[in-house]
């Protein structure tokens, strides 16, 4: 553990990730605070070792819920990890918490900790201006999400669900270099039920990923979930790749090399192609989370929630055609 934890001297948001100082919150919360009226706060990185001992997690859980000016915390790279240790600590786990076995967000309430599952929220916010409506009920198409982690958890599980009747992907197809990631989604899925088919291919290559891409069908929704392109240079595509006819391709990067996105723009004129880069999908994740630790309302459309996009130092972000952050 890299911060010690120390009493917050105001109300303050934990930031439980690995490493936390470079992220683009550490600047862009507190220009929020002041736009969304919270009056003094802060945000308090927590850097932790990926899989940490579970003392580590307990001892972080202890003293969010303990410290009374500690609002709450964000969660990515361990929220399964400091579930599986710290579970009898939380009062209450949120639905989606419950099925996904993670948590992504730690609140409080009347001396209560809570543990919230944020991703599916997010994931089902972003995916909506990307996807158009019925686009799977005309098209047929299918759906390439390449990464088994939990984004890719988060966006499947939204486009499985029942409730969304014959407008769903014909296919999902899911790729990974890591045969546990893709055992451990399989097992998942199998606990939703759902009859939707998904095929989990182990990809060594790039060119095993350009296969499964030249193989979809027109107007395919394709994801970069794998986090190349940020958190490791390059991209899980090869040279050859090309993206299906009127694709919809969704880069989760916003920043860094983001070759994945780069070859989608060069084919996407040719190619018909509508491009994404991940600036909504940070926009809702980190949203939701503190509307949740502050207990107030948060747009997420319209002009208000536009109006965070621009304080943060994205443009506003348009529903059709490329939308790339800065």
């Amino acid at each position: 553990m890299t911060a010690p934890l120390s009493p917050a001297m105001q109300p303050t948001l934990h930031f439980i990730g690995v490493p936390t100082r470079q992220s683009s919150i550490m600047s862009v919360f507190p220009r929020w605070a002041e736009a969304l009226g919270l009056g003094p706060c802060a945000i308090h990185g927590i850097d932790l070792p990926l899989h940490a001992p579970p003392a580590q997690y307990r001892d972080v859980v202890s003293f969010i819920r303990s410290d009374p000016l500690s609002m709450g915390a964000l969660v990515t790279a361990h929220k399964i990890d400091l579930l599986h240790a710290a579970e009898d600590l939380f009062d209450d786990l949120d639905p989606h918490a419950r099925a996904l076995h993670e948590v992504s967000c730690l609140s409080k309430r009347t001396g209560r900790l809570i543990g919230h599952a944020k991703d599916p929220v997010s994931a089902r916010l972003a995916l909506e201006p990307i996807v158009p409506t019925g686009h799977w009920r005309k098209t047929g198409a299918e759906a390439f999400v390449l990464g088994a982690g939990g984004a890719t958890t988060a966006i499947t599980w939204n486009l499985m669900q029942r409730h969304h009747g014959e407008n769903r992907p014909r296919r999902i197809v899911v790729s990974d270099v890591n045969p546990e990631r893709l055992i451990m989604l399989r097992r998942f899925h199998g606990t939703l039920g759902a009859s939707l088919p998904v095929d989990y291919v182990l990809t060594r290559t790039n060119a095993d990923a350009d296969a499964i891409l030249h193989g979809l069908p027109d107007g395919s929704l394709v994801v970069n979930a794998t986090g190349l392109g940020k958190d490791r240079p390059g991209s899980p595509l090869g040279v050859e790749a090309l993206f299906p006819r009127g694709g919809l391709v969704w880069e989760l990067n916003y920043r860094g090399d983001l070759l994945f996105l780069d070859r989608a723009e060069e084919q996407a004129d040719r190619l018909a192609l509508r491009t994404f880069d991940g600036w909504n999908y940070f926009l809702h994740g980190w949203t939701r989370v503190i509307a949740e630790v502050f207990d107030v309302e948060i747009a997420s459309s319209g002009p208000d929630f536009e109006r965070l996009s621009a304080v943060a130092g994205g443009p506003p972000r348009p529903t059709t055609g490329s939308t790339r952050a800065p």
